[in-house]
């Protein structure tokens, strides 16, 4: 645990560095700040109540989850491998007292804090955005409704990444990795919009299964359905990136 610690704390410190981080605050900022100007302009010109305080959280959740999230977790997963590739500093990284499933295993988990990071940011800034433009209608089920929707979209972000690691452990450049799995998102979106039918089976599918969890009537067996699904993808995603990340020749 102690070589997987400082495998972790570096690969941490590497994101902490890249650009990429200050990128993901800024435009998650910028989402919060756009979306309470939106809320605010349908209040004054329809004269119509927009998202409370609390509801602002899902109305950023709903929009981040399927646009500014997997982007950020994709381009984190890419530059994690693919540009270390690209770079030969995994080899360095290797020279060094770790082996391959530790070190993996720490890029990986790397990925997940970030991913829980970003989520963590979107949710105090739109819960701090909408106390202060709607303070009244605060309350606490939905500060705890908010939490829970944030904390269980993780599992879909992260098993999404996993898949991504697996495209840069395939792939030899990162651009293509992007491409590919734009395209792979793209495809998925539309085959579940025409065979709705089969959506159940699509990963894409699942970015908003935040939405069972608030059910009046909690379903608790088709969240099991769809969690063991995810985990399943999870299994799948993590053992075939592994193998081939561990065959590879550096």
């Amino acid at each position: 645990m102690v070589v997987f610690q400082a495998a972790l704390i570096n690969e941490l410190e590497k994101l902490r560095k890249k650009k990429k981080v200050v990128v993901a605050v800024v435009l998650s900022l910028l989402v919060i700040v756009v979306g309470q100007l939106l809320v605010m302009g349908v209040r004054l010109g329809f004269g119509i109540r927009g998202a409370g305080s609390a509801d602002f959280s899902m109305l950023v959740l709903s929009v981040a989850i399927n646009t500014l999230l997997p982007l950020f977790a994709a381009l984190v997963a890419i530059d994690s491998f693919s540009g270390e590739f690209a770079q030969n500093t995994m080899r360095i990284t290797l020279t060094r007292p770790v082996s391959r499933f530790k070190l993996f295993s720490a890029k990986v988990s790397a990925i997940g804090i970030f991913i829980l990071a970003n989520l963590a940011l979107l949710l105090v800034f739109s819960l701090l955005a909408g106390l202060v433009f709607d303070g009244d209608s605060m309350t606490l089920k939905g500060i705890f409704q908010g939490i829970l929707s944030y904390a269980v979209s993780f599992i879909p972000l992260f098993v999404m990444a996993l898949g991504i690691v697996l495209l840069a452990n395939i792939l030899k450049s990162g651009i293509s990795v992007f491409f590919v799995s734009i395209l792979c998102f793209i495809l998925f979106k539309g085959l579940g919009m025409f065979f709705s039918q089969y959506s159940g089976i699509l990963l894409t599918s699942y970015f908003d299964w935040y939405n069972l969890w608030l059910a009046n009537s909690f379903p608790f067996m088709k969240i099991l359905r769809e969690f063991l699904l995810m985990l399943g993808y999870a299994i799948l995603f993590f053992t075939g990136a592994y193998y081939l990340f561990d065959k590879k020749e550096f």
